[in-house]
């Protein structure tokens, strides 16, 4: 927000921001008595994948930005998990989940080729 670098300018960090939007915008339409279960984790999770992804991004050893990037990949995927269960458990009946997994499997590829680069 204040600073200026250059991850900011990756498509890969508008799309963790935009992961993040969609995961938010998923959460307010779940069940209240969610609030500090399924509501939390997802939502500190898509945190977990943007946030780990900017850290990552300002790490000079490349092994380092891998395994920021690996944690974010992993956030992802907890994500999924969690919609998942969600789903199982009848949460996501009346939600349009469309636009949040596009954005899941799109920052999935691009973390992925991240990681092998």
């Amino acid at each position: 927000m204040f600073l200026t670098l250059n991850h900011q300018k990756l498509d890969i960090y508008q799309s963790t921001q935009q992961l993040v939007f969609e995961c938010y915008k998923l959460s307010i339409q779940m069940p209240a008595e969610e609030k500090f279960g399924m509501i939390s984790q997802i939502r500190r999770a898509a945190l977990s994948v943007h946030l780990n992804l900017a850290e990552g991004s300002a790490r000079k050893s490349e092994l380092e930005r891998k395994r920021f990037f690996e944690i974010s990949r992993s956030s992802l995927v907890e994500i999924d998990a969690a919609l998942d269960i969600s789903n199982t458990l009848g949460y996501l009946e009346k939600i349009d989940i469309e636009p949040l997994g596009k954005e899941l499997l799109n920052c999935f590829k691009m973390l992925t080729q991240m990681i092998k680069s």
